[in-house]
């Protein structure tokens, strides 16, 4: 099955303690189509400006994605200038120019409307109604936000939410957009708000998942080097769709699952600049490092060990 992403498509400048890019490929939807690609067809709907280079162009084709949706206006492409600081926590924003991308009327093609999976990015959220309002059969829809759409169009924000299926957040905008100052509370509160399932990106920290099934969480991959954390997020959930679009199920085990396959692609994303990293990873590389992380957080060798321990404490508290 195909997944249907919205989003931008940007020309970055980056800082990290590692180094520094001139205007490379990024975006919300680029970094997501990169990672979904490993698992499903791609359709895009994004606009880049005439100076758009046009071998940015090939390499998503050649990555499966259809760009029937990627529209060409006069002018320039979306520009982001950022720094990372020796914690590669959080981007500091130097500079962003909206360009073509301001003017962004998402206008999907016949035959994209009827993807069954979608993404929306952290666009305007009138737009990613906008979206929503397009489409005409769908399995599931997902959606991004950002502490700048919390703040300045909460209310078209949380009515976009009840037709959402899932949110993809990090734990900061959990809690702005919920009023709780626990991650776990947050969570819950998000859930009233329409979506059947939140995903809460903690960075380094790992992912969480809540729906009605309960509560899941998983580390981050331990990558040894962090080169540039741009794009990490959009490629979790790239990886995280393209996987539920290949099985065709949702479910509370493909959504772990979806969840761990996720994890993976956005520790290859952040071992490189811009798409370098993820650009050459091969998709038995993507599954040696799920099978690392099962084993990671695979407990059931020691269930035996864990049975013995229950036993002998209701023992020594029977006396």
């Amino acid at each position: 099955m195909s997944v249907l992403v919205v989003g931008s498509l940007a020309l970055d400048t980056v800082e990290t303690p590692f180094g520094s890019r001139e205007e490379v490929l990024g975006g919300s939807a680029t970094y997501f189509s990169m990672a979904a690609s490993y698992f499903s067809p791609i359709q895009l709907v994004g606009v880049v400006g005439a100076d758009f280079p046009e071998r940015h162009v090939q390499l998503l084709k050649n990555r499966r994605v259809d760009l029937a949706g990627l529209t060409k206006a006069d002018g320039r492409t979306f520009r982001w200038r950022g720094r990372y600081c020796d914690q590669m926590n959080e981007a500091q924003t130097l500079d962003t120019e909206l360009n073509v991308f301001e003017q962004f009327n998402p206008v999907l093609p016949s035959a994209f409307r009827d993807a069954p999976f979608v993404f929306l990015g952290n666009i305007d959220p009138d737009l990613q109604s906008r979206v929503l309002d397009q489409i005409d059969h769908r399995k599931l829809v997902a959606a991004d936000t950002m502490n700048f759409w919390i703040n300045r169009k909460g209310e078209a924000l949380r009515k976009t939410l009840e037709r959402v299926d899932l949110l993809f957040v990090n734990d900061t905008e959990a809690r702005a957009l919920s009023g709780e100052s626990s991650t776990v509370r947050a969570a819950r509160q998000i859930l009233r708000m329409g979506p059947r399932v939140v995903v809460i990106k903690r960075g380094e920290y790992g992912v969480m998942l809540l729906d009605k099934h309960g509560f899941f969480s998983i580390p981050a991959y331990p990558t040894a080097e962090v080169r540039d954390p741009t794009g990490a997020g959009d490629s979790f959930a790239g990886g995280f769709m393209g996987f539920l679009a290949r099985v065709g199920e949702v479910t509370p085990a493909t959504l772990r699952q979806a969840t761990a396959i996720g994890t993976v692609l956005a520790s290859f994303t952040v071992e490189g600049f811009s798409l370098e990293r993820l650009i050459d990873v091969t998709a038995s590389q993507v599954a040696e490092r799920f099978e690392r992380l099962r084993r990671m957080t695979d407990l059931q060798p020691f269930a035996k060990d864990m049975a013995l321990f229950q036993e002998e404490s209701f023992r020594l508290l029977e006396g």
